[in-house]
């Protein structure tokens, strides 16, 4: 799909006005409708219908050395309300998102299938591949948006430890601190009850805090319409403090976040591990660090230039497999003045895993009588860090198609030392139509 898409871009050139469909200046594959799509979105009324596809190639190493390829792909239907222009109710908004995925995904290959990766080379793959309601919420700004209030069927990501990223590995996206703690923490396209509160104290400066409701029904494949409450095993309560300053005279965007999480969800303790089982609970909690700055700008404009990504979270180690991660990636978006839309990415992330995990899998052996990593009953045993590094080359093919070849590098996938490092070219594209 995403080649074809290429094929009618390059096809289409650039001659055609920018509400005809296949135009390179239209932000929709199928155009403006005749004008009807921007007059609804003048009236307050946005239809949105996006997809996004990542495919990967296992070029050498892993688990599987045998080349081999897997495709995973993303549809995203939704519709955004301005409730100020169709009703009158000021500063309010209602958004709608259903979503499917499916395909295939090759750290399946590339880690023992008795751990998996801790990343993942497809961000797009994972929860399911199923249909679900993502988003159906409502958002309410009070006392000149120095109040903002959201509620409804939301995912814990769109607000905190957020921005947006082109990468195809997991390790290099927003909201890492739910990827490590995703037990919890639920990331797009898996939506809960909840909502958040936020406090602009300044026009860079806001506070907010979120409640999330967790059930098994948030996450199980074929559940992505089952909202009821019951059974609640507990809540998310997340609180972040962010700065989003433009410094310098050329006005650098930047977004500074720190945040802190508590589940009331009932864990099991891994160091309480006995022969039997788990002899103790406790609750979940951590923290995390988002620091993005653009470096740079081109010609006096914000619009190109260098930007440096910094991330770390920290989870508790009595329940969370892995304890504590870190990544750094630079991008450059512009870097050539023929294609000032492109964008060069580069990142390397560290993933730990926790001490208290590593030495419940050897008990665990132990117990089972287990010392042959080739037995099909024994826990490979995961300790240290899983290490993922990428770099990509997003092409701005036109305002409705962006393609972004990459290449990976996985260092002992799944923190499993047996496993070789493991090479993988990727391919993933996003379309608006």
């Amino acid at each position: 799909m995403a080649l074809s898409a290429l094929c009618l871009a390059l096809f289409a050139g650039n001659s055609m006005a920018a509400g005809e469909p296949l135009s390179y200046d239209s932000p929709w594959m199928f155009g403006d409708w005749g004008g009807t799509r921007s007059a609804l979105i003048d009236d307050g009324v946005d239809f949105q219908l996006n997809y996004t596809m990542e495919a990967a190639s296992n070029w050498g190493g892993g688990y599987h050395s045998s080349t081999t390829a897997r495709y995973s792909d993303q549809w995203a239907f939704g519709v955004n309300l301005d409730l100020e222009k169709l009703l009158n109710w000021q500063d309010t908004e209602f958004q709608m998102t259903i979503t499917n995925r499916d395909g295939q995904n090759l750290s399946d290959q590339v880690a023992d299938p008795r751990t998996g990766t801790l990343s993942s080379v497809q961000e797009v793959y994972g929860r399911g591949q199923t249909w679900r309601l993502t988003q159906f919420w409502l958002r309410k700004g009070f006392f000149d948006d120095t109040l903002d209030v959201k509620a409804g069927r939301v995912t814990v990501g769109e607000d905190f430890d957020n921005f947006d990223s082109k990468f195809q590995n997991l390790a290099f996206g927003s909201g890492q601190a739910g990827n490590w703690r995703g037990d919890h923490w639920y990331n797009w396209p898996v939506s809960q009850w909840g909502g958040r509160v936020k406090l602009n104290l300044t026009p860079d400066v806001f506070l907010q805090v979120g409640f999330y409701n967790q059930n098994p029904y948030n996450y199980a494949r074929g559940d992505g319409f089952r909202l009821e409450f019951n059974p609640t095993q507990g809540n998310l309560v997340p609180v972040e403090l962010g700065w989003k300053p433009t410094l310098g005279a050329d006005k650098l965007p930047g977004n500074y976040r720190i945040g802190y999480y508590y589940s009331s969800v009932n864990d099991n303790v891994y160091d309480s591990w006995r022969n039997d089982g788990f002899h103790n609970t406790k609750h979940a909690y951590g923290g995390y660090i988002l620091a993005q700055q653009q470096l740079t700008s081109q010609g006096g404009s914000a619009d190109r230039g260098l930007t440096l990504t910094l991330q770390a979270v920290m989870n508790d180690h009595r329940t969370s497999k892995t304890d504590n991660y870190q990544a750094i990636a630079l991008t450059w978006k512009g870097p050539f003045d023929a294609r000032p839309e492109d964008e060069i990415g580069v990142g390397a992330a560290r993933i730990h895993v926790n001490s208290d995990y590593t030495r419940m899998l050897r008990a665990e052996n132990r117990a089972n009588g287990e010392v042959d990593y080739h037995s099909p009953t024994y826990l490979p045993i995961q300790e240290g860090a899983e290490y993922n590094y990428e770099v990509y080359y997003n092409v701005h093919v036109t305002n409705w198609l962006q393609l972004r070849p990459n290449l990976q590098y996985v260092s002992a996938p799944g923190a499993v030392s047996k496993v070789d490092n493991a090479f993988v070219g990727g391919l993933s594209a996003n379309l608006s139509f």
